[in-house]
């Protein structure tokens, strides 16, 4: 059985998550059920993979918690736009905002609802 060590944004702290599906994960979704998960039993939260890549289970980010994969969507909702519109290269969005906060951005590296917030007003300005 394959073991990682993640942060869990939940528990605060790298944990060893369980590998598993989306048969647990979301019962009511059979479109799902094949898709690997990383879970910490611990608090239950989780996190989805790359699953369209040669490292199927090479998960997406940290563990967030349900608050934490909202303020995520929220941030993407502002921000996908921009660049998906040409309104600014995607490359260069990202590196003016890794300036801004002081390491690489990538939106699943965010840990705290209070960092999402503080990136979502940077965003806000090239919006």
């Amino acid at each position: 059985m394959k073991t990682i060590k993640l942060y869990c944004c939940g528990c605060g702290r790298d944990v060893l998550p369980r590998l598993t599906d989306g048969k647990e994960i979301y019962p009511h979704r059979p479109d799902l059920s094949a898709l690997p998960f990383w879970k910490c039993d611990a608090c239950g939260n989780f996190v989805g993979c790359h699953h369209k890549t040669g490292n199927r289970t090479r998960p997406l980010g940290c563990i967030p918690t349900p608050e934490l994969k909202k303020a995520r969507q929220r941030i993407h909702e502002l921000l996908d736009p921009i660049w998906q519109g040409g309104t600014m290269d995607r490359k260069k969005l990202y590196a003016a905002i890794s300036h801004r906060i002081g390491w690489k951005y990538h939106t699943a590296g965010i840990r705290t609802v209070e960092e999402a917030d503080r990136i979502y007003g940077i965003v806000m300005e090239y919006a």
